[in-house]
């Protein structure tokens, strides 16, 4: 469900250094979080030494404790209203200008979030930018001096003409690759269920990046100590088995939605962290430490995966001013869950320009695939990305042009992956387990993670053996058990099954026969299942599968091409590209009875507009001065059902 009322776009604006503001604001954007009251004591304790250090121009200290401030809480815009103007005083002004954006998205009715960002804008010498952002302001305070001033100093400034220095020459047209003066990379980050990955564009190319370790590819899993430490990655996930209430994981899968919600109360049982009902329905994660509760968003944990990411690029890089990124998504996410994606990345300090569809991603880095030249180039391709990962699977089906990527129609399920194959695995080893060993795991926890962790390994080892050793330990002893690829196969069958018929409604959608698709491209861990790979074959005609991007960094790949061409990046790979997509789901308002009236069917392309005349339904709307309009989204006819439906 969506609000009826159009969300007005944020403008862009800011406050000018000089002066830490102290001000806050009735009308903060919300984002889903569970910070307490603790920590909001303590965020406040940290703003009042940063104002304090402010104040005597001692702004390095300012900014360690108005980020310390930050790190309690998170959704407090003043926080980085402050800690922009430290930064603009100590001439950091991309992390000023980063900092004041943050502040406008947090709070964008507060004016003077606006003065702080023309301040920043007008530093970095974007002065129409400026220029605009106090006009923005003034539109909601219009007697402030503050930002009457900073607008007629930027507006003397534009009539004096460019400054010296500027409008400095650039490389030539097809093969250069720069940016604008004034921007830095984009990142590009596949934020996966189970896995995730980030990349830049750099020299030319797109780089992914690795972790401390080597990897590509980080667990999507976080972990916190007994002393309070907290773990992403790798490190949380080798010791899930011994923490188990302390670890979390698959958070993407209740990324969004409702505690009331039918899935999530079957993850809920699955999971073996405990989720409870918070504000709005939304679910919360329990955290226990020292004896303590606390409850974290799902957004929360999901920015601790982008921080790494972000963390990452920026040792990877050796550069700690880039905080943009463009964040895929299942192309199936509602949109609670894709504004809750972008708020998970507010709160990991990035600021998320783009949400993107991760087979739309994928598409993009086949298109532009070295090994097999650029697709579409000439004749044009109907492709169709087969993306099945560790938590989500997609389909989508593209017309690839002259760099053209037309989305045609596209399909999937949030809650089909490989997770559901390992869950599959854990049963058939604890029946065994039970069945040959007299061995009851019962409700143990921590032999349960155990057992999944050797149900993962398991399944990658059946695709490229016939007979996989599963070792389980359990009350001292240790157990030897077997998982053939037969067996693999036939527990999750109906999984596969289900994947192909996505793929022919699809089909249907796009209007396209399985002959006249010109290649299959396989995305997601998951597709490295030879039994996915045999109902793909089969079901076109025997062809042969595209293998040639790698399936765990393809989305991330594509994610940084789009923020290369959000960058300014002249390239002709980024110039020549243009993506058309569709919506997964229809949109329609409610009606008298609870009735859904579809005005954007499904796979419609976007940008769009619709137009529908309707009449109110009783003789007193004739005469009323404002009516208020319920948006959903969803196939279902009526507008309960939809309510609760996942898509």
């Amino acid at each position: 469900k969506v609000p009826g009322a159009k969300k007005k776009p944020v403008p862009k604006g800011g406050y000018p250094a000089g002066k830490a503001e102290d001000d806050s604001d009735d009308e903060v954007l919300k984002t889903a979080t569970a910070t307490n009251a603790a920590d909001k004591d303590k965020a406040a304790e940290f703003k009042a030494k940063g104002n304090d250090c402010f104040t005597k121009g001692e702004n390095a200290a300012a900014v360690e404790h108005f980020t310390s401030a930050i790190a309690c809480d998170p959704t407090d815009h003043v926080f980085f209203s402050n800690r922009s103007a430290a930064h603009l005083c100590l001439g950091n002004t991309k992390e000023a200008l980063a900092d004041a954006k943050d502040c406008v998205r947090l709070s964008p009715k507060w004016s003077k979030g606006y003065s702080r960002l023309g301040a920043a804008l007008w530093k970095a010498g974007r002065l129409k930018e400026a220029k605009e952002a106090y006009e923005a302001g003034l539109k909601l305070e219009p007697g402030s001096a503050v930002l009457q001033q900073g607008r007629d100093d930027v507006a003397k400034a534009l009539l004096a003409g460019p400054t010296a220095g500027s409008g400095e020459k650039q490389t030539s047209a097809d093969s250069a690759d720069t940016a604008a003066d004034d921007t830095t990379p984009i990142l590009g980050i596949d934020l996966g269920t189970t896995y995730s990955c980030v990349a830049v564009w750099e020299n030319g190319k797109v780089r992914m990046l690795e972790d401390d370790e080597g990897r590509y590819t980080v667990p999507s899993y976080v972990a916190y100590l007994e002393t309070g430490e907290r773990l992403v990655g790798e490190r949380a996930k080798v010791q899930a088995a011994k923490n188990v209430r302390n670890t979390f994981f698959d958070v993407k899968r209740i990324l969004g939605q409702k505690m009331t919600d039918e899935a999530v109360q079957k993850e809920s049982k699955r999971l073996p962290f405990i989720l409870v009902e918070g504000d709005d329905k939304q679910p919360l994660i329990e955290l226990e430490l020292d004896g303590k509760v606390k409850l974290l968003a799902p957004e929360e944990i999901s920015a601790a995966v982008l921080g790494e990411m972000k963390r990452i690029a920026h040792a990877r890089l050796g550069r700690t001013d880039i905080h943009r990124a463009v964040v895929t998504v299942p192309a199936y996410f509602n949109d609670a869950q894709r504004k809750a994606t972008i708020a998970a990345g507010t709160i990991a300090g990035l600021e998320v320009v783009r949400v993107i569809n991760e087979p739309t991603a994928a598409a993009i880095a086949y298109g532009l695939d070295d090994k097999t030249g650029e697709k579409g180039a000439t004749d044009g391709a109907n492709v169709l990305i087969f993306d099945l990962g560790g938590g989500t699977f997609d389909v989508s089906v593209l017309r690839i042009e002259g760099g053209i990527f037309e989305v045609k129609a596209t399909g999937g399920d949030t809650r089909l992956g490989g997770e559901d194959f390992d869950a599959a695995v854990v049963k058939f080893l604890v029946e065994d387990l039970k069945k040959r060993h007299k061995v009851d795991i019962g409700d143990d926890l921590r032999a349960l993670a155990r057992i999944r962790q050797a149900a993962e390994k398991a399944k990658r080892s059946v695709s490229g053996n016939a007979v996989a050793k599963v070792e389980v330990a359990f009350g001292g002893e240790d157990y030897v058990l077997e998982l053939s690829r037969s067996k693999f196969e036939s527990l999750n069958k109906a999984y596969f099954d289900k994947t192909l018929e996505t793929v022919k409604r699809v089909l249907k959608d796009s209007k396209l026969d399985p002959k006249e698709i010109d290649d299959v491209v396989l995305v997601g861990g998951s597709t490295r299942i030879p039994m996915v790979q045999d109902i793909l074959k089969e079901f076109f005609g025997g062809r042969e599968l595209c293998r040639s991007i790698n399936p765990d960094e393809a989305v991330a790949y594509g994610a940084a091409v789009q923020g290369a061409i959000l960058a300014g990046v002249r390239h002709q790979k980024c110039t020549d590209l243009l993506l058309m997509d569709v919506t997964a789901l229809s949109l329609g308002i409610e009606l008298d009875g609870g009735q859904m009236s579809i005005l954007i069917p499904r796979n419609t392309s976007i940008p769009c507009s619709k137009c529908s005349i309707f009449t109110t339904a009783d003789k007193e709307g004739d005469f009323a001065e404002s009516l208020d309009v319920r948006v959903f989204e969803g196939e279902r006819p009526n507008v309960e059902a939809l309510m609760h439906q996942q898509p």
